[in-house]
């Protein structure tokens, strides 16, 4: 049996974790304080929340920087601690996967259970992550290979690149035909842009159709939209959207370029600001590879015409970024690592 940790932040972490479980040949049981997703294949286990109450300097959520997130005296982390020890306990368990928590790999180690750590992009080599990543047998890295300069040695040499992997893989793509419907395409952080933007950048644009999928921003005026822009709110399935647009204007986020890479549609990437860097080393990445049209923030509304041509005229080849098979081959990793030995 596999154990797979989840991460609650975002939507990626559960997508992606759910298509890799699909694809297992072994029994899998989720962890993660997230509900159950849906086609999830196996037992699901939610933890408590670890967060609530804490002061982050007050209760040393890093004990003294050698972790990410383990505040002192929190009843909830107690719990879902013991509800973890609990399952790693049970002899079937043959392996954990961590997507992602340093945490959460440390302590399956602790109890004699290999870890498959999913890589995130940007700087990872501070102490907290070296841990995680030192202690894997493996690191699936939902990314083509590409150069690494600060990562130890050790670490490319465990590390198996699957390439980008989405829920929407092996469906049908419709073609890329000539429409001029741009779709923003936001995640469940919200909108960073506001609806002022949105709405300017729709009106300097008429001969394209704008749909916006994503929560609102907090705050935002509720002013009427131009005519040619339809505000979806968070949509649960962007896929039929995504077939229909001609460019999608997203973030640099792992999950939401995977689903452009797999319905291979145009886009605009505009990466925001994470942790570790992350949206800005996989622009980065975008960048080198040529995919795309990548600019640093939202453009002015006079600019858009330009950028909305050139990302069209460019084309949505993300062959190079995403084969499509993502989620079987790192499948076959773990399946091979559970087996006993």
């Amino acid at each position: 049996m596999i154990a797979y940790y989840v991460h609650h932040h975002g939507s990626g972490h559960v997508h992606r974790a759910t298509a890799i479980a699909r694809a297992l040949r072994d029994e899998v049981i989720g962890l993660s304080s997230l509900p159950a997703p849906a086609g999830w294949p196996g037992r699901w286990i939610t933890l408590p929340d670890d967060a609530d109450g804490t002061d982050p300097h007050r209760d040393d959520v890093t004990a003294g920087a050698t972790l990410h997130w383990a505040p002192r005296h929190h009843p909830g982390l107690r719990e879902r601690m013991a509800l973890l020890s609990a399952t790693l306990r049970d002899d079937a368990v043959r392996l954990l996967v961590a997507d992602v928590s340093v945490e959460v790999a440390l302590l399956a180690r602790l109890h004699g259970v290999p870890v498959v750590v999913v890589a995130q992009p940007g700087w990872r080599t501070d102490r907290a992550h070296r841990t995680a990543y030192d202690l894997a047998e493996a690191i699936i890295a939902p990314w083509p290979r590409r150069p690494a300069p600060d990562w130890p040695t050790a670490w490319p040499a465990k590390t198996v690149h699957v390439g980008a992997l989405s829920r929407f893989d092996g469906r049908v793509r419709p073609p890329v035909g000539t429409q001029r419907r741009a779709l923003v395409l936001w995640g469940s952080g919200g909108l960073s842009v506001s609806a002022a933007r949105l709405h300017a950048a729709a009106a300097a644009t008429p001969e394209w159709r704008w749909d916006i999928a994503g929560p609102a921003r907090p705050g935002d005026s509720p002013a009427s939209p131009p005519p040619n822009l339809q505000h979806h709110g968070w949509v649960t399935d962007p896929w039929p959207l995504l077939g229909e647009a001609g460019v999608v204007v997203t973030h640099a986020g792992q999950n939401a370029l995977a689903e452009v890479a797999a319905a291979r549609r145009p886009a605009v990437v505009i990466p925001q600001p994470r942790p570790f860097d992350e949206q800005e080393a996989t622009a980065e990445a975008l960048v080198h590879a040529g995919l795309g049209v990548v600019l640093p923030s939202w453009p002015a509304a006079s600019r858009w015409p330009v950028v909305l041509t050139q990302a069209h005229s460019r084309g949505g080849d993300w062959a190079a970024w995403s084969r499509g098979d993502g989620a079987a081959r790192a499948a076959a990793v773990l399946h091979d690592l559970a087996r006993p030995r």
